[in-house]
């Protein structure tokens, strides 16, 4: 079933999306050289807790998941696509990281991802987070009321794809309200003008995520979280709530 929000219902999620955004802001600050995986969960969770919010991902259980959810944030390091676990692991110079945070407000969800290097940059690793924001902005521009849900993924397979990098197709978005993850599925590569169609009120998180090495093969690692590409090449995802709105599409997860 697709529930359509009320307006006052998405504005209730931009609250939680604030949380998400004020958490993203907080772990980029102190992300460098040295800081552990753990440590920026902890910045998370003071941050969730700060705002008298809920952390979306700790505990949750979906079938894919081998245990509930240990963190409130994912961090997800070079090869590791998503969800990568907050670990002990200590950030190195050059490091691209992908951060995914969910929180809730008044039992109203919002999930987010920010991707970004650590130390001295790679141009190629800058490139890919280039082009998988333009991907994510594309995707979101294609959330209109009269649309359908093919064109979004149509518009982000377009550059995503367009500038040579992988992109996969089973882990995609995902509609989001009083659940973190609700119907529909937002497909990150779709042929336009078919799916569902869009209508004022459906509030979707849009989630591409690009594979530097072109190949679209991906797999779960031991841990029984960490989707990693295939080939071993760098990876990055993006990720906005958005609502779609008569006005056109709203972001609820920015600062």
């Amino acid at each position: 079933m697709i529930e359509l929000k009320t307006a006052g219902e998405i504005a209730a999620m931009r609250e939680a999306g604030r949380v998400v955004a004020a958490v993203h802001a907080a772990v980029r600050e102190r992300a460098a050289v040295g800081v552990s995986l753990a440590q920026l969960d902890e910045v998370a969770r003071t941050v969730i807790e700060d705002a008298r919010a809920g952390a979306s991902f700790l505990g949750y259980h979906p079938a894919f998941g081998a245990t509930p959810y240990p963190g409130v944030i994912c961090a997800s390091v070079n090869g590791v696509m998503l969800h990568g676990l907050p670990t002990p692991y200590r950030l190195r110079d050059g490091d691209l990281l992908s951060v995914d945070c969910g929180a809730y407000v008044d039992g109203w969800h919002a999930d987010g991802t920010v991707s970004f290097t650590v130390g001295e940059p790679r141009a190629e690793d800058l490139k890919l987070i280039k082009v998988a924001e333009e991907t994510l902005a594309a995707g979101i521009e294609a959330a209109v009321p009269g649309g359908r849900m093919g064109d979004i993924g149509h518009a982000m397979s377009t550059v995503g794809r367009g500038a040579g990098y992988g992109m996969q197709n089973d882990f995609g978005g995902h509609g989001i309200g009083r659940a973190m993850h609700e119907s529909p599925f937002v497909p990150n590569e779709a042929r336009g003008g078919r799916g569902l169609l869009l209508r004022p009120g459906l509030v979707i998180a849009i989630e591409p995520s690009l594979m530097a090495g072109g190949d679209d093969g991906y797999y779960m690692a031991d841990d029984g979280w960490s989707v990693c590409s295939a080939d071993g090449s760098r990876s990055v995802h993006v990720e906005h709530t958005v609502a779609v709105t008569s006005d056109g599409p709203v972001i609820l997860t920015l600062p």
